[in-house]
């Protein structure tokens, strides 16, 4: 099956892709865009794994399902595309980012120069119906997202995840935490941002950790 994907990325999954179940997925992926308003465009849904390369990823981001609000998603989790409002959650991220760092919110929701940076800005579901939440969850993007996240701790050592929240800490147990670093904490959501995730100082833990083991540290 010819999936359009980062060659990096494409020779290490390529067994998933022909699994029967990615077959069912993409039937379902392409009637979806076909008869119905599903984001984000066809051309973004790989763009995760398009702007981090496998050899360059460092850190890894588990959001659960793209944007669903017009021109919100662009395949990159918690991200927008510029000249979009930015959401709660993400205006939650640069709250923390400028508190723990110090660094000046950025006028633009758009995350690709932290992915360009090996940070892969990763969704569970990798496509959703327009005003519909959750509406891709169950037809197999989650069965190719673990495999993705099985894959790197198996094949890489010393990459850091951070899993926001129970959805993205239950995603999280397949990582092999003997030579991976794992940061968990509160979803940056209204909901539950002031349980924790305030004050978390993720980004300065992540960059720690980076120096620790002598890679270099994220310019978030």
């Amino acid at each position: 099956m010819n999936v359009k994907i980062a060659s990096s990325w494409k020779e290490r999954l390529d067994a998933e892709f022909s699994k029967s179940y990615f077959e069912q997925l993409v039937g379902f992926v392409k009637d979806e865009y076909t008869s119905k308003t599903i984001y984000p465009p066809g051309n973004k849904i790989f763009n995760a794994f398009d702007h981090c390369s496998f050899d360059d990823l460092k850190v890894v981001i588990l959001g659960q399902d793209p944007y669903h609000g017009p021109g919100q998603a662009n395949g990159l989790c918690f991200s927008v595309s510029d000249g979009i409002a930015k959401p709660p959650s993400l205006v939650n991220i640069f709250k923390e980012l400028e508190d723990d760092l110090g660094k000046e919110i950025p006028s633009s929701g758009n995350l690709e120069r932290w992915a360009d940076q090996g940070v892969l800005l990763l969704n569970a579901t990798l496509t959703v119906q327009a005003a519909s939440a959750g509406s891709h969850q169950g037809k197999g993007w989650e069965e190719f997202t673990d495999a993705v996240i099985k894959k790197i701790s198996d094949e890489k050592e010393q990459v850091v995840f951070i899993l926001w929240g129970s959805y993205a800490q239950k995603k999280g147990k397949v990582i092999d935490r003997t030579k991976h670093h794992v940061i968990a904490g509160p979803h940056p959501s209204p909901l539950s941002a002031y349980r924790g995730f305030f004050g978390s100082k993720p980004f300065s833990k992540v960059n720690a950790y980076l120096k620790s083991v002598s890679k270099e540290e994220i310019d978030w």
